[in-house]
């Protein structure tokens, strides 16, 4: 393996550690914003994906890609964002998506927006969806917000316990 490949595999390796501000549970490279990983001579870029144009986290994310690299020994750190294609939870890991039901939080499902060449819909108000504390479908939303704007709250009826489900999009 030469310099530079070793360089960008050690940057993926860093930003796998990093956590995402809203739900630390996870890294950035879980909920799959890091689209791009590139080492030169100059030091270390990065593009990322936001969740959506406007989200809170944004600065506090590149900040934290930007620290831990360069705490790597991987700068300086040149950082752009790539507005599309739009970010979808399609991008969560599997290992993400366990991570979110480990935390707490039902994952949301893939998309899956094609099937046999026919768009699929995307439920916003999943049926059947599955606890992630018992694993019961016996649930209902209490709200179409939780703690931020792409979680919604739930609660299973089986268990009683209030919960988090990551919103699809």
């Amino acid at each position: 393996m030469n310099a530079t490949a070793a360089a960008v595999e050690q940057a993926w390796a860093v930003l796998a550690t990093v956590p995402d501000p809203e739900v630390p549970a996870l890294s950035i490279c879980d909920l799959g914003i890091v689209r791009e990983v590139g080492c030169d001579g100059e030091g270390t870029s990065v593009v990322l994906t936001p969740t959506y144009s406007g989200c809170p986290a944004t600065e506090v994310i590149a900040t934290s890609v930007r620290e831990a690299l360069v705490a790597a020994g991987l700068g300086p750190v040149r950082l752009s964002q790539r507005l599309a294609p739009a970010w979808t939870t399609d991008w969560i890991s599997a290992e993400g998506r366990r991570k979110l039901r480990d935390y707490g939080i039902a994952p949301p499902d893939g998309l899956q927006s094609v099937n046999d060449g026919a768009a699929t819909r995307v439920r916003i108000r999943p049926r059947n969806l599955a606890c992630p504390r018992c694993g019961s479908t016996d649930t209902e939303r209490l709200s179409a917000f939780g703690s931020t704007a792409c979680k919604a709250m739930h609660r299973c009826l089986a268990c009683r316990e209030p919960f988090e489900h990551f919103k699809p999009i």
